[in-house]
């Protein structure tokens, strides 16, 4: 009966799919530290238990069990060969499952389970007085009570998540077998006969694949990618940090969650070890809690500064006259003197990694930014001064769909004359213009790439609902409940870190 096998495979590699790209905040047991932590709660493992054993139950039928045979003496007919072929389950119905979680590993079953098969009979019997007669027909079978399980370990083991298999096996309580034509002698023997070798063959069958299924998936979660691409710049590192942590009420697992260039390189120089606090939602019967440490933000950014992402051309602001010297007139005379009525642009970049720090009020950023004057006097790009901006700004963050966005706002600002070929600046004159600038080219330019964010890693089809965000110190906090949108079975283990 391997059906029971095939929604066993299906249901717990989509279920530990789902933890495993929703990763948690393990307890430390090692030197090195996971920087994205999420915990499931039971109300998490139920939804997605359901949802698999509905999923699994309608996809894995029909199925097929091997053929069986057997040899009886029957009085006054002597030996008759009996054989039972075409034997398919055609429908499952499962009345009770259960996912248990605890220190020695994960527990899933099934129980008051019912199957109906149909096949195929024949027999043939000869004396030496009798030339051989043989007959055949159909039969149905419904298998119930089947009770069916197993429990594994989660160890991780060179960033990697391996499922060592403590127990599993099955068994049926009854059957049933109705024959379609055929004498009454002809049931009793069959239903004697075969009665506990179909029980046997479902429960062998049901063991067998449940160790083969959890081989595959070993096999599997071993070739996980350890890093996932974000885009032609970016990769999130993924792998495991230490083994997850199963207790009776969640489970806990953590990952690196660091971004790094696309090369693999990652400056852990940079970044703020941080305390390891907890953070727990104030609806308890939330699914899941996802935990983000200040530091997957400060390597986002690092990775975009290292690939010089950080630096643009402003030449189109909502006030023309900023990008012309004739708006500078009063502002800087020289310039205007110098150059009149040019066209310029502003060459902004950011001087060093931004630091980005999370607490209770919000996440902050200072950024350090540069402010290149350029004049375009006939054709040619003549940079005439550099104003450094030391810039204070808060980002808010929302959940958007399944993606992580923000919006940033300016809180204050700082100016200084960094170098000039048009003689001494009066600052106050343009940290006012710089302040216009910011407004309305850099806030609007780096909101734009903040409302689209970065996905969070959920498998396809399951989507984020009612989610809260809030901030405690070092880390951002996801509280959220899940729903369905769509169910994508691969083949392919990488194919679940995208939506």
């Amino acid at each position: 009966m391997g059906c029971f096998s095939k929604f066993f495979s299906s249901a717990i590699l989509f279920m530990f799919l789902l933890l495993l790209l929703i990763p948690s905040s393990a307890h430390m047991l090692s030197n090195e530290q996971g920087y994205i932590s999420a915990v499931i709660s039971n109300k998490g493992l139920d939804f997605v238990k359901n949802l698999l054993i509905n999923k699994a139950t309608s996809s894995i039928i029909p199925l097929e069990v091997p053929d069986i045979q057997k040899s009886l003496k029957i009085p006054l007919l002597g030996k008759v060969e009996m054989v039972l072929s075409d034997i398919t389950i055609y429908r499952v119905d499962i009345d009770t499952s259960y996912a248990e979680t605890g220190e020695r590993g994960f527990l899933l079953a099934v129980s008051g389970a019912t199957a109906n098969i149909s096949m195929n009979w024949e027999y043939s019997y000869g004396t030496w007085l009798l030339p051989t007669i043989s007959d055949g027909g159909t039969a149905s079978v419904l298998v119930e009570g089947v009770e069916a399980g197993f429990t594994v370990a989660l160890k991780e083991q060179g960033g990697t998540i391996k499922l060592p298999l403590f127990d599993c096996g099955s068994h049926v309580n009854d059957i049933s077998i109705k024959l379609d034509g055929g004498a009454s002698w002809l049931y009793k023997a069959i239903l004697e006969a075969f009665q506990g070798k179909i029980r046997s063959a479902v429960e062998d069958a049901v063991t067998k694949k449940i160790r083969e299924e959890i081989t595959k998936l070993d096999i599997l979660l071993q070739s996980l990618p350890k890093q996932i691409p974000v885009n032609d710049i970016a990769a999130m590192n993924v792998t495991f940090v230490n083994s997850p942590v199963l207790s009776n009420s969640s489970v806990e697992l953590e990952i690196s969650g660091l971004f790094t260039g696309t090369s693999g390189t990652s400056l852990l120089n940079y970044y703020n070890e941080g305390s390891q606090s907890y953070a727990s939602c104030d609806d308890p019967t939330t699914m899941i809690r996802i935990a983000l440490h200040e530091n997957v933000f400060i390597s986002g950014a690092l990775v975009y500064f290292n690939a010089n992402r950080m630096r643009w051309i402003v030449d189109n602001v909502p006030d023309k006259s900023l990008l012309n010297t004739s708006g500078w007139r009063y502002i800087v005379p020289k310039l205007y003197k110098q150059y009149p009525n040019d066209e310029m642009n502003l060459n902004m970049s950011v001087t060093s990694p931004p630091i980005i720090q999370v607490s209770e009020h919000g996440i902050d950023a200072t950024v350090y930014l540069d402010v290149t004057i350029n004049v375009l006097d006939s054709n040619e790009v003549v940079p005439v001064a550099c104003i450094s901006l030391v810039i204070s700004a808060s980002c808010s963050p929302k959940i958007s769909a399944n993606n992580l966005v923000g919006i940033i706002r300016l809180i204050d600002f700082t100016a200084s004359l960094k170098w000039s070929n048009i003689g001494n600046l009066n600052m106050y004159l343009v940290q006012s213009v710089m302040s216009v600038i910011l407004k309305t080219a850099f806030l609007p330019y780096v909101n734009l790439h903040l409302r689209r964010g970065f996905p969070l890693p959920l498998p396809h089809g399951f989507t984020l609902q009612n989610a809260e965000i809030f901030c405690i110190n070092y880390r951002l906090v996801i509280c959220s409940d899940i729903g369905l949108d769509r169910i994508e079975l691969s083949p392919s283990a990488a194919n679940f870190y995208y939506n």
